[in-house]
């Protein structure tokens, strides 16, 4: 329908989250903000889904939030912090950003929540709100600098410029690269992979990603350990077993 601003589709174990405002390049209200917290929230209570892709309509990803609803009233929830917010903590299951087009100020904040980002060549990153006094309640000040490091994270924080695909890349900010016309294809069948591995390793390993931040070395260790005992005793006997009987040798991996 035209005016559903968030899009949910599903493929098989895939959900696929389309911000669908393109006459704003896909800059949220609040309203919309909230329709794409509800749908994170449905997502992540279907054990039938496995993994997640994040877009937008129309050759951008999402310009932020809607200025010109703030400019009429700045009391919105933030994105982040508020524990409504739909950025507020990552969710149990991956997700990937697939970035075409403008992922900006809060948008720059959407594909950081997400486990994964891939890019096609018109993307564009940056914190462009900086030109209007609109400050980052979206999770950026947190996550850029832990994702791509102080230095590049203030640089961008401070300057509002554009980043290109290409030099995203090499920050570190998505990890890989795409055309314009394969970018969903390739994100859905990286889903696809994601969702076919045995979950309880994969996610216990995210998760330990994760809870790593802010420890010791020894804490995320014991940690780690934690974490991987249930797929230990659940999933890793089978797994070697099928190894042992001929799977993924000479790395193939298909049997």
């Amino acid at each position: 329908m035209p005016n559903d601003k968030i899009l949910v589709s599903r493929d098989g174990p895939v959900t696929t989250f389309t911000i669908n405002r393109p006459d704003v390049r896909n800059a949220l209200d609040q309203e919309s903000s909230a329709l794409l917290a509800a749908a994170f929230k449905d997502f992540e209570q279907d054990d039938s889904q496995k993994a997640g892709i994040v877009t937008g309509a129309g050759g951008a990803f999402c310009a932020g939030a809607d200025l010109k609803e703030a400019s009429k009233n700045v009391n919105y929830k933030a994105w982040a912090g508020h524990p409504e917010g739909p950025l507020h903590k990552p969710l149990s299951k991956p997700l990937i950003a697939a970035v075409s087009g403008h992922a900006v100020a809060g948008g720059l904040g959407i594909a950081l929540y997400c486990d994964i980002r891939i890019a096609d060549e018109t993307a564009i990153f940056g914190i462009f709100c900086r030109r209007w006094g609109v400050p980052m309640s979206d999770g950026t000040p947190t996550r850029l600098p832990r994702l791509i490091g102080m230095g590049p994270a203030m640089d961008m924080m401070l300057t509002g410029k554009p980043v290109s695909a290409p030099e995203a890349l090499s920050l570190g900010l998505v990890t890989r690269l795409s055309s314009k016309e394969k970018l969903m294809e390739e994100a859905k069948g990286l889903a696809l992979q994601i969702a076919s591995f045995p979950p309880l390793a994969m996610l216990s390993d995210r998760h330990a990603i994760y809870d790593q931040e802010g420890k010791s070395e020894a804490e995320a260790l014991a940690r780690e350990w934690e974490l991987a005992k249930e797929a230990q005793f659940s999933e890793a006997q089978s797994g070697a077993g099928r190894f042992a009987d001929g799977a993924g040798r000479h790395g193939v991996f298909k049997d």
